[in-house]
């Protein structure tokens, strides 16, 4: 079972950037896309960045322009950076596989964008 691992959450002013790192178990990582989601308080869990794994990658409307996702295969981690951050950014953080079959969701790591 591969296991994930989010960290480089914290609280940054609006305008402000965050580099978001997952780690995954498992030799087995390579061969699949990831992705970044976010779920804010009282919302559901949504899908903001996907990257396959020779490297295209795809956002949502309300990040593109802002965020850019990355992944390192030897490394076997994932990259979320996040640049003009607006209030509505401020969520927990996850990474998984997109699409319908995912691995246990890790802890997260929150992500707080206030002044």
């Amino acid at each position: 079972q591969v296991q994930l691992v989010e960290s480089g959450g914290g609280l940054v002013q609006p305008g402000g950037s965050l580099r978001l790192s997952c780690a995954a178990s498992g030799r087995i990582f390579n061969s699949y896309p990831m992705g970044w989601y976010r779920q804010a308080p009282g919302k559901e869990r949504e899908l903001v960045a996907t990257i396959t794994s020779a490297g295209t990658t795809n956002y949502a409307g309300s990040v593109k322009g802002r965020f850019i996702i990355s992944r390192d295969n030897p490394k076997n981690t994932v990259y979320l950076q996040m640049n003009s951050l607006k209030p509505e950014d401020t969520a927990v953080y996850y990474c998984n596989k997109p699409g319908a079959l995912k691995w246990a969701w890790g802890k997260g790591t929150l992500v707080t964008v206030s002044s």
